[in-house]
């Protein structure tokens, strides 16, 4: 199975009104796909996320002449070829061989991986609470009644990148919206150092008297404060969870060792490729320790962590087969439906089709292909 061809899709949305999260706004959404071709016929599909300009020129002129001509089945040893130039491409190759060999097999992608635990996977709303409107708290309300109404039981919000009253006046707006009938976890982007973490302690107990839906706290502060973590997981009555920007099953390791986090939340297209980002969803279980992927960014890599989440073991005994739930992108985004597959009750039917399982959207491949031009 010779790599014969590669075409690419580099894709951009200029969003009409930005919103964003403690590391600031987003005026755009992208996204890079390409599909691998064997010389056989068979056709894989990768996905990248990063600055559209360099990563065009950098795919075209390194990646296709090193992929072409190259055995599909060395996918190992090409995804550590391809991480010495760009580890997000590395993981964008991998998804593509993964196909690639999965469809050569006539097996799935779970079935390749030796088959699902699951039928179905859950999936938890993410929001990017902050906008440029005077009224944003109440523009994020409705945005997360409209996921509950849609059928969503858990859903991610911003902290951090507000005052500490605004995003605590914000989440008391939210816990009344919600009653404590649907799982809630805060997302602070390492924004914040131990002192100002644990200014959120006092509330946290108060609703955790009164409520059972808080899910966790994500990233409080930045992953490299192991020490720091580990402290304030031992005073805080809600879980700790963090990890997405890490690259590897190694770079969880410390975290994992000093009992820093109750939760991992590794990405696939942040990792070494979907087999280190399997490691790593492996790695997790190995201590004990709870795993929710992060997918904020791309429908394909999303897709993948699903797969990978259907396939993992359940994390305790005592929930039977229980899974922890997968993000779920609900901000206006149009590469989200490049995968035909929604949420229904806060789940996601696994595919059962040979390779993915799924046809990428071509209308939407060809609608918003980047011309080019310059975008900030």
């Amino acid at each position: 199975m010779l790599i014969e061809r590669i075409d690419t899709f580099p894709l951009l949305y200029q969003l009409p009104q930005p919103y964003g999260d403690a590391n600031g706004y987003k005026k755009y959404r992208s996204c890079y796909l390409f599909r691998i071709t064997t010389r056989s016929g068979i056709e894989g599909w990768g996905e990248i996320i990063d600055w559209l300009p360099t990563l065009d020129k950098g795919f075209r002129e390194r990646i296709i002449p090193c992929l072409l001509g190259k055995k599909a089945t060395d996918r190992l040893h090409l995804v550590k070829t391809v991480k010495k130039w760009h580890q997000r491409t590395a993981a964008g190759v991998s998804m593509a061989l993964t196909e690639i060999v999965a469809k050569s097999a006539g097996l799935s992608v779970t079935d390749l991986w030796g088959g699902a635990w699951r039928e179905k996977v859950p999936v938890y709303a993410s929001f990017q609470s902050y906008s440029e409107r005077d009224d944003w708290i109440r523009h994020s309300l409705g945005l997360v009644e409209k996921a509950v109404n849609s059928g969503f039981q858990q859903i991610k919000v911003k902290i951090g990148g507000r005052t500490l009253r605004e995003d605590q006046d914000h989440i008391r707006s939210l816990q009344h919206l919600l009653e404590g009938k649907i799982g809630l976890a805060v997302d602070a982007n390492q924004s914040y150092d131990l002192a100002a973490a644990r200014q959120w302690e006092p509330l946290f107990r108060k609703w955790a008297r009164k409520y059972d839906n808080l899910l966790w706290l994500e990233e409080p502060m930045p992953m490299n404060r192991v020490s720091d973590y580990k402290r304030l997981r031992t005073v805080l009555p809600v879980p700790v969870a963090g990890g997405e920007n890490l690259k590897s099953a190694a770079d969880f390791l410390p975290l994992l060792q000093e009992g820093a986090l109750d939760m991992i939340q590794p990405d696939v297209m942040h990792g070494d490729g979907i087999e280190g980002y399997r490691d790593t969803l492996q790695l997790g279980r190995h201590f004990g320790t709870r795993v929710s992927p992060h997918a904020f960014d791309g429908g394909l890599s999303r897709l993948y962590a699903l797969f990978a989440h259907a396939c993992l073991a359940p994390w305790s005994k005592m929930d039977g087969n229980k899974i922890e739930p997968v993000e779920w992108d609900f901000m206006e985004n149009p590469f989200t439906a490049l995968v035909p597959l929604q949420p229904v009750n806060g789940k996601v039917a696994i595919p059962s089709g040979t390779g993915i399982g799924v046809e990428l959207n071509q209308d939407i491949l060809e609608k918003h292909r980047w011309d080019g031009s310059t975008y900030v």
